[in-house]
């Protein structure tokens, strides 16, 4: 039988959300847990309520509607993202996985039809882990990946906590951070944010898994002096350690693996005047690759080169790990679910493993998953300039809204 949803009402609902935390640029700077954030996720709750969804929000702020399905015994079929976004990215980032699940009911509600199992639309907390780490922060709760007061009692630059800022925007709920019913299945949507789809002419991605990644820190302690008056052979320079640090980052990934992607993307430097020699600047390390046992090596890799550069300058250092993710394969009953939804819709399509990690990452814990790629033009995202044409976004939407469709009607 299959679903076909309405182009135009789902068209409008990504422009609606879009201007909630617009930029002038065109892009969305909506962090998690800011009033940007709260703003979106009442209009989400108003319109899962106006489609008769039971909605709920755990002590995470985890955003669920629920769609009652006629088998009692059935296992719910959980499909979502995330609202919230990277400082200035773009519309399509997560968005579009939570609007496609919202026209997907509105979909089968149009239509009168019903399931044998329960469908459940969520928005998950800090999906992009900018503003509080780590990245995936209320699936990981959710799921059982994280303890839920550890990751409460996170702080963001400002000294704010997660606690605090739900509190404080209302999204701290009253339901367990943690399954609350059986799960069966659980698909997710997203922009590839790669350039793969594009340059191959596909239409869609069939998401076979997602990388592992390794997110830490390092902290190089120098001694702060004059900039002039120091001698060379007299300093103890911790932005000179913390330069060594940033270029051999970049040279582990090139050499250690095929796949494996290194960014250093974040340096704190004190003090940060152009007069005075720093004494301590903090930077971030991210590895990423399919294989759990190269993403280890990086680390390590790092964590030694980060110990000579820092014995180099004679300063000491320290480090701490954000995150720690292991690479995910998709089951094949999701994955064929995705596949045949494609082809059942004529869409040119491809398999392709994920670069970008993803909310779903942490349901695989608990049940069968795939994912859904949309066409990123340029590869782009994590900035204003992202875009999916709404063709492309419609075709992947199309593409998630009958794999889950097959998925909720099996006996």
């Amino acid at each position: 039988m299959g679903v076909s949803l309405d182009r135009d009402r789902f068209v409008a609902a990504m422009q609606t959300q879009a201007e909630i935390g617009g930029t002038d640029d065109g892009g969305l700077h909506r962090l998690a847990l800011t009033d940007e954030d709260r703003r979106v996720r009442d209009w989400f709750r108003e319109q899962m309520e106006a489609v008769g969804l039971e909605t709920r929000v755990d002590e995470f702020g985890n955003m669920f509607g629920r769609r009652l399905g006629t088998d009692p015994e059935a296992g719910t079929i959980l499909v979502g993202s995330h609202l919230d976004t990277q400082p200035y990215g773009g519309i399509y980032d997560g968005a579009l996985g939570v609007i496609a699940a919202l026209e997907l009911i509105r979909t089968l509600d149009d239509k009168g039809v019903e399931t044998a199992h329960p469908i459940e639309v969520v928005n998950w907390t800090n999906e992009e882990g900018s503003r509080f780490q780590p990245a995936m922060q209320g699936s990981g709760v959710w799921a059982g990946s994280h303890d839920i007061e550890a990751e409460l009692a996170k702080t963001d630059r400002d000294g704010a906590t997660v606690e605090s800022e739900l509190e404080r925007i209302g999204y701290r709920g009253d339901a367990p951070a943690e399954p609350t019913h059986d799960y069966d299945a659980a698909l997710e949507l997203h922009v590839e944010q790669g350039p793969y789809l594009e340059e191959t002419g596909e239409d869609v991605g069939i998401v076979s898994g997602i990388v592992g990644i390794s997110w830490g820190e390092v902290t190089f302690y120098g001694e702060a002096n004059h900039s002039g008056a120091t001698p060379m052979h007299s300093r103890s320079d911790a932005m000179m350690a913390a330069a060594d640090f940033v270029t051999q980052v970049r040279r582990i990934a090139t050499t250690i693996g095929d796949e494996t992607v290194g960014t250093a993307c974040y340096v704190d430097v004190d003090p940060n005047s152009i007069n005075v020699i720093p004494k301590e600047v903090t930077v971030t390390w991210g590895f990423r690759d399919p294989d759990a046992t190269v993403i280890a090596d990086a680390r390590e890799r790092a964590l030694e080169e980060a110990a000579a550069a820092a014995k180099r300058e004679g300063i000491d250092w320290e480090f701490e790990d954000r995150m720690d993710v292991d690479p995910v394969y998709f089951s094949d009953r999701c994955v064929d679910a995705v596949q045949e939804a494609a082809d059942s819709l004529g869409l040119d399509s491809m398999r392709i493993f994920s670069g970008g990690v993803h909310d779903i990452q942490h349901a695989t814990r608990l049940m069968d998953t795939g994912m859904v790629f949309a066409v990123s033009e340029d590869g782009k995202s994590h900035t204003e300039s992202e875009f999916t044409s709404w063709e492309d976004c419609y075709s992947a939407a199309n593409t998630l809204g009958n794999a889950v469709y097959d998925l909720a009607t099996e006996e």
